[in-house]
C-alpha cells in the first residue's frame, strides 16, 4: 500500500499541499485529477523521491520499484527495441552476466531468475508495446536518434510500460499520442497488473482505464472509488450538500446573532445571550466552497451563412514534393454545419488534409471549389510557438484590430477569457491552457464559416475541455476536428473521415467500431463484454444527443429574442417607475398618473410572461444540449 500521510509541499513560497493524506491500495489503478497548477506533478515528484516535502511522509513497501516517464526523450544509436529492453535493469544485468559467468551454480541461478522474469519472451512483449504505440516492425529496428522528439517520447513511454514497476506514475501520457495510440494505451492500462497512478485530462481514459480517482483540491487529497464519471457525480452531490449545509448554518448564525444583539444589554436575558454566544463560537464552519467556474470559450458565429457546399473537392492530389502526393483521389464535400472528425494514425496525412482545407496547401491535381467569401479559422498546437512571448494578449489582439476602439478591444479580450489584469501579462507568463485559449480567440476573431481544430485539447484541463465542447456545439458553422480526446470527438462530431492508405474515405461506424479495429490491428486485448455493452450504450446516447443538437438553432433564436424582450420591458418598467416616483404627479395630473400606473401594471405582466418564455426556452435548450457523462 502507498500511504500519503499529512503531506505539505511548498514551491517558490506557494503552499500547494497542506496536510494532505491518502491511502492507495496495492494493485489499484488511480486517476489523479485537479485543476492546472494545483500541484499534481509536484506530488509525483515527492512520491518518486525527487523532491522532499516540507512536512509529512510517503510510506510504501520496501524494495518498491517506482517507474515514471523520463523527462527527456531517449536519443542514441540503439534501436528502439534495444532501448525498450534496457528499461528492465535486472533482466539486462542478468543477460550481460550470463555471457561471462563461469561458475555453474551462478549460471543456474541466473537462468532460473531469467525464467522467473519471463526474459525469453521479453523481446516479443517489447515489440508488442512498440507496435501498440504506432511503431512498425521496420521502425523498431531503426536507431532511436532518427526519430523526432514526439516519437522518441513514445519510445520512453514504451520503455516505462515494459519495465512494469510496482508503482507506475504517468503524467499526461497521451500528450504525444494520436487517437489510435491513445485507444491502445487505455486498453493496456486497464489491464496493468500492478499499482498505477495517472495524471490525465482525458476523460475517456479516466472512464476506461482506472477504478478510482484521487482528487487534489485546495491542498487536500480525497479518494473516490469508481471512474471519473462516478467521481464527478459523487463530488457534485457532496458540493450540493455542503452548499445546503452552509446556507442552513448561515441562517442559524444570523438567528443566534440577532438574539445576542437584541438582548445582551438586558439583565433578564443576559444569561441566555451569553449561552448563545458560546453556541455561536462552537458552530463549526463548513469548508469554504471555492468557485471552480471556468471561463466559457466562445467561437463567434459568421455574420452571414453561405450556401452549401462551402468546400468541394474533385479528384484532388496534394503533397509537398512534385510528383510525390501524400493524399490522392480526394472527392469530398463540406457543408455549412458539418461536424467532421478525422481518424487515422500520425503520418497518414491528417495534417496535410487540414492544411489543404484551411488553404495552407494547394492541390497538385484535381480541382477544389470554395464558397465565395469563405472565412476559415485554423488552430494547430504548433502555432503556440508563433506567439510572441514578450507581448501581452492585449498587444496580440490589438495587432489584429488596429482600427478598433479601445473599449471594443478590451471587450473582446474579456470575451475570450482575458480580463484586465491577465490581458496585460506577457504571454511567457501564461499557462499552456491560457496560451491555447488566446490562440483560439485570435484564430476565430473574424467570425469564420469553418473552424479547423488540430489537437485543440493539449494543455486544457477537463473543465476547459468541457467548455470547448460547449463552444463547438454552440457554433453554427462547420468544424473539422483532429484530436486524441475521444470524449471531445464523441460529444461534437457527427461524421468520421478515415485518412489511410494515401486517401480519405468516410468511416462507416462509430468510435467504438474504430476502437475495436485499432486494437485488432495493434494486437490489443479486448475488453469484457460488459465493458463493450456499456461503451455501446454511451455511444448510442451520444448519437441521440447529436441528433438533439439539431434542435438548438431555433431554441437559441428563441432565447435571444426573449432576452431582447426582457431588456426592452425592463427598461420600460424602469422608466415608468421613475415617472411614478414623482410625488407631485398625482396632484398635478391624476389622469396621467392613472395611465402610467396602468401601463406599469401591463408592462410588469408582460415582463413576467417574457421571463416565463425565456425560462421555457432555456430549459428546452439545456435539455437538447445535455450530453451523457
Amino acid at each position: 500500500m502507498l500511504v500519503i500521510d499529512d503531506l505539505s509541499i511548498r514551491i517558490a513560497g506557494k503552499l500547494l499541499l497542506e496536510g494532505a493524506s491518502a491511502r492507495i491500495p496495492d494493485g489499484a489503478r488511480v486517476g489523479l485529477v485537479g485543476r492546472n497548477g494545483s500541484g499534481k506533478s509536484t506530488l509525483f515528484s515527492v512520491i518518486a523521491g525527487r523532491l522532499a516535502p516540507e512536512h509529512g511522509r510517503i510510506a510504501m513497501p520496501a524494495r518498491f520499484r517506482i517507474g515514471h516517464l523520463a523527462q527527456e526523450a531517449p536519443d542514441g544509436p540503439e534501436s528502439l527495441i534495444e532501448v525498450v529492453l534496457l528499461a528492465d535493469a535486472e533482466r539486462s544485468a542478468l543477460v550481460a552476466e550470463a555471457e561471462t559467468a563461469r561458475d555453474p551454480h551462478r549460471i543456474a541461478e541466473i537462468q532460473t531468475r531469467l525464467a522467473d522474469l519471463g526474459a525469453h519472451a521479453a523481446p516479443a512483449r517489447a515489440a508488442a508495446i512498440l507496435a501498440g504505440l504506432g511503431f512498425s516492425e521496420a521502425d523498431q529496428q531503426r536507431p532511436c536518434a532518427e526519430f523526432s522528439g514526439g516519437w522518441r517520447m513514445r519510445v520512453a513511454l514504451a520503455a516505462t510500460l515494459f519495465a512494469e514497476p510496482d508503482l507506475l506514475l504517468l503524467d499526461e501520457p497521451t500528450n504525444y499520442l494520436d487517437l489510435e495510440g491513445t485507444l491502445w494505451l487505455q486498453d493496456h492500462l486497464a489491464r496493468y497488473p500492478r499499482t498505477l497512478i495517472v495524471i490525465s485530462h482525458d476523460r475517456d481514459l479516466l472512464d476506461t482505464a482506472v477504478g478510482a480517482i484521487l482528487h487534489l483540491e485546495g491542498g487536500r487529497l480525497t479518494f473516490y472509488r469508481g471512474t471519473y464519471s462516478s467521481f464527478a457525480r459523487q463530488r457534485h452531490e457532496r458540493l450540493t450538500l455542503d452548499l445546503k449545509l452552509a446556507k442552513k448554518q448561515e441562517a442559524q448564525r444570523k438567528h443566534l446573532q440577532a438574539f445576542v444583539d437584541r438582548f445582551r444589554a438586558k439583565a433578564t436575558k443576559a444569561r441566555q445571550a451569553q449561552s448563545r454566544l458560546k453556541l455561536l463560537a462552537k458552530l463549526e464552519p463548513v469548508p469554504a466552497l471555492v468557485s471552480q467556474e471556468v471561463r466559457p470559450i466562445v467561437i463567434p458565429p459568421p455574420a452571414k451563412q453561405l450556401s452549401p457546399p462551402i468546400i468541394a473537392m474533385d479528384q484532388i492530389a496534394v503533397g509537398y514534393e512534385p510528383g510525390q502526393p501524400v493524399l490522392r483521389r480526394l472527392t469530398l464535400r463540406i457543408d455549412t454545419d458539418d461536424r467532421i472528425a478525422l481518424l487515422g494514425a500520425n503520418g497518414n496525412g491528417k495534417s496535410t488534409l487540414v492544411k489543404l482545407i484551411a488553404g495552407r496547401l494547394s492541390p497538385a491535381e484535381g480541382s477544389i471549389t470554395r464558397a465565395d467569401k469563405l472565412d476559415v479559422a485554423y488552430f494547430a498546437q504548433h502555432q503556440l510557438d508563433e506567439l510572441d512571448p514578450a507581448d501581452s494578449a492585449y498587444q496580440h489582439l490589438r495587432r489584429q484590430m488596429p482600427e478598433a476602439a479601445e473599449a471594443k478591444v478590451r471587450a473582446r479580450l474579456g470575451a475570450i477569457g482575458f480580463p484586465e489584469a491577465m490581458a496585460n501579462q506577457p504571454v511567457a507568463t501564461l499557462s499552456g491552457g491560457e496560451k491555447a485559449r488566446l490562440l483560439l480567440g485570435l484564430a476565430t476573431l473574424s467570425g469564420p464559416h469553418l473552424v479547423v481544430l488540430d489537437e485543440p485539447t493539449n494543455h486544457l484541463d477537463i473543465d476547459s475541455r468541457a467548455a470547448l465542447v460547449e463552444a463547438i456545439n454552440d457554433f453554427p458553422g462547420a468544424v473539422i476536428l483532429v484530436s486524441h480526446d475521444r470524449h471531445l470527438l464523441e460529444a461534437c462530431a457527427d461524421r468520421l473521415w478515415l485518412v489511410a492508405d494515401g486517401t480519405v474515405t468516410p468511416f462507416d461506424g462509430d468510435l467504438d467500431d474504430y476502437r475495436r479495429r485499432v486494437l485488432s490491428d495493434r494486437g490489443g486485448g479486448a475488453r469484457s463484454s460488459n465493458g463493450d455493452r456499456e461503451a455501446k450504450a454511451r455511444a448510442d446516447q451520444r448519437r441521440a444527443a447529436a441528433e438533439r443538437r439539431a434542435e438548438l438553432t431555433p431554441l437559441r433564436a428563441q432565447i435571444k429574442s426573449a432576452e431582447a424582450e426582457l431588456a426592452r420591458l425592463s427598461a420600460t418598467l424602469a422608466k415608468l417607475d421613475a415617472q411614478l416616483a414623482d410625488p407631485q404627479l398625482f396632484g398635478r395630473d391624476p389622469r396621467e398618473a392613472a395611465r402610467l400606473a396602468k401601463a406599469r401594471a401591463e408592462t410588469a405582466t408582460a415582463l413576467a410572461k417574457a421571463e416565463e418564455d425565456w425560462l421555457d426556452a432555456s430549459a428546452a435548450y439545456e435539455g437538447a444540449n445535455a450530453l451523457p457523462s
